[in-house]
């Protein structure tokens, strides 16, 4: 089989992903989530004209000429409405989030008032009409559309909804992805290797990423390398409806690499194995009835570098979220030799200089190398057969954080 260019793979994987449905939630539950539907306020905000300062109602004819001496007849504190009707040369009390009283048309800071005692003020300093007050309907008004569908609900998108009098809301389904790690060699943090094992640690790192597109992970754990346990854990992953299979090493064309058969073996249609990408060749993707199945390499800096390219784009569709990589341009600060029939993928460290974003690549880039790749924050993306690039000359750079 040929290997597979980087962008056909992607094609072929996000072909037909859709956000699988919606379900209800509350709103304390609904931070992070993605809207599915337009959100209409139901309620008007604000629902009366209102006081945005502490100070006293007033009518702006009154205080045309200073200093201006009137009565004060009430007060209005928040959550309390003056229920009569100043008339000339009265006053009220007023404090912020208050009603304004009826007849009143401004509002007078307490800073520039002076209070005479006796239930009389004296305004000492001009205020304009309809100063210092939130008109009616300032924020939304009932029936407005305050949020589109597809916005990922953040603080004051969740407190603009709680304003508009909505308890809860409908948002997409968060995909949920299964991960299965695969390989005799594999124990999990805390053990104690014997000769020839490691520490399984690619999970922890596509989990984190499949979070941060808003997925729901369950990590089913290792399995040996068996096909009967192989087996049990993807029917394990099926049992609990994942959108997305992913299984991680044992998928390439080893004697030992037994993902490929035990998905087939359950009816999985096979659509690549392997792409031209560095690191990353033995990307597997299929699909298992409803269920898209990816097998990331085993190497842990391949993994990762294949999730954020293939999977979190992947997720994000599922749960009907926006997402685009952070591509930028930048200006290498080494030289590069020629690159060959890969696309490839070069961890690197970018810094925000005078003259632009300045690359530096890493020189080893061992794809077992996770302390490189953590101390990364970008990957230099070259194309299939680029000719060698000097220093100074521009890259277009995968930010990864």
């Amino acid at each position: 089989m040929a290997l597979l260019p980087v962008s056909e793979a992607l094609a072929r994987l996000l072909d037909g992903a859709q956000p699988s449905g919606s379900e209800t939630v509350g709103l304390r539950e609904a931070a992070g989530r993605v809207l599915a539907a337009p959100l209409h306020a139901l309620r008007t905000q604000p629902p009366f004209a209102a006081s945005a300062m502490d100070g006293y109602a007033v009518r702006a004819d009154d205080i045309a000429s200073l200093p201006a001496r009137l009565s004060v007849i009430g007060e209005a504190p928040a959550g309390r409405q003056f229920t009569g009707t100043l008339a000339p040369g009265q006053a009220v009390r007023i404090f912020t989030g208050a009603p304004v009283p009826e007849g009143a048309d401004t509002v007078v800071i307490q800073e520039n008032v002076r209070d005479l005692g006796n239930g009389e003020i004296e305004v000492v300093e001009p205020t304009a009409p309809g100063r210092n007050i939130r008109a009616k309907g300032l924020d939304f008004r009932q029936g407005d559309l305050i949020l589109d569908a597809g916005r990922v609900l953040d603080p004051a998108g969740l407190s603009l909804i709680a304003a508009a009098n909505h308890p809860e809301l409908q948002v997409a389904k968060a995909p949920l992805i299964a991960i299965i790690a695969t390989g005799d060699e594999l124990l999990p943090p805390g053990s104690n290797p014997g000769p020839g094992q490691i520490i399984a640690s690619n999970a922890y790192g596509v989990a984190a990423i499949a979070e941060s597109v808003g997925a729901r992970v369950l990590d089913l754990g290792i399995a040996p390398d068996r096909t009967d346990a192989i087996a049990t854990l993807v029917g394990k992953a099926l049992d609990a409806q994942a959108d997305v299979i992913v299984t991680l090493g044992g998928a390439s064309v080893g004697d030992h690499d037994l993902v490929h058969r035990v998905l087939t073996g359950l009816g999985m249609d096979l659509d690549f194995w392997k792409i031209a990408m560095r690191p990353g060749k033995p990307l597997m993707f299929g699909r298992l009835g409803k269920t898209r199945c990816i097998g990331l390499p085993g190497n842990p800096v391949a993994s990762l570098i294949c999730a954020h390219i293939f999977l979190k784009p992947l997720l994000a569709t599922l749960g009907g979220r926006p997402y685009s990589p952070d591509i930028r341009t930048g200006i290498l600060d080494a030289a590069m030799t020629a690159n060959d029939l890969r696309q490839d993928f070069v961890r690197a460290l970018a810094r925000e200089t005078a003259d632009g974003l300045v690359v530096t690549p890493y020189t080893i880039q061992d794809s077992s190398m996770l302390r490189t790749l953590a101390d990364a924050n970008c990957a230099i993306m070259r194309a299939p057969f680029a000719p060698a690039a000097e220093r100074g000359n521009p890259c277009r750079v995968l930010m990864l954080r």
